[in-house]
């Protein structure tokens, strides 16, 4: 029968983990920062729904003031600036082997994360500005794939074992 320490595998896991989520929120920021015009245009087409199918019925909820497609977007990477530096953080402390702080960390950090790209992505850009009807400007799956990976790291950082005092199996 083993025990993991305060070094053990899963910790290990929810650090490395913890990392990847942070280094790719990280870099997610830095580009949107260092090359602004880029997602800018996506975020702008998304919210003007100008390459959906423009069903009358919806086109009521586009946003085609730049003003508020630019501040939409200022939001957003903050929102992922914020995050990075949250789950930066978290890794830090998992690092450190201070476990308590590295899965609260973690835990904001992640949940950051899934919101930004579940509610914001997947259920906002997605539904409500009809994201999924455009064939150019069309973010679901990846978005749907950072929401998963959040997912999966933060249920890792929240398993039995992960801070070094409960068993293993």
């Amino acid at each position: 029968m083993s025990t993991t320490t305060s070094r053990g595998p899963l910790s290990l896991a929810a650090t490395l983990l913890t990392g990847t989520v942070a280094l790719y929120m990280a870099l997610v920021a830095f580009g949107n920062i260092t090359d602004f015009g880029t997602n800018q245009a996506f975020v702008q087409h998304v919210l003007a729904m100008d390459t959906t199918f423009k069903d009358e019925d919806l086109m009521w909820r586009a946003i085609t003031s730049e003003g508020l497609q630019n501040a939409a977007y200022v939001a957003i990477i903050v929102w992922e600036t914020l995050a990075a530096l949250v789950l930066i953080a978290g890794t830090w402390f998992w690092a450190r082997g201070e476990h308590g702080r590295g899965r609260r960390f973690s835990t904001y950090g992640l949940l950051m994360v899934m919101l930004l790209f579940g509610v914001g992505f997947i259920g906002i850009g997605g539904e409500w500005f009809a994201m999924w009807q455009s064939g150019d400007w069309n973010g679901l799956d990846a978005a749907t794939r950072i929401f998963l990976l959040s997912g999966v790291v933060l249920v890792v950082n929240h398993l039995p074992g992960a801070t070094g005092r409960e068993p293993a199996a």
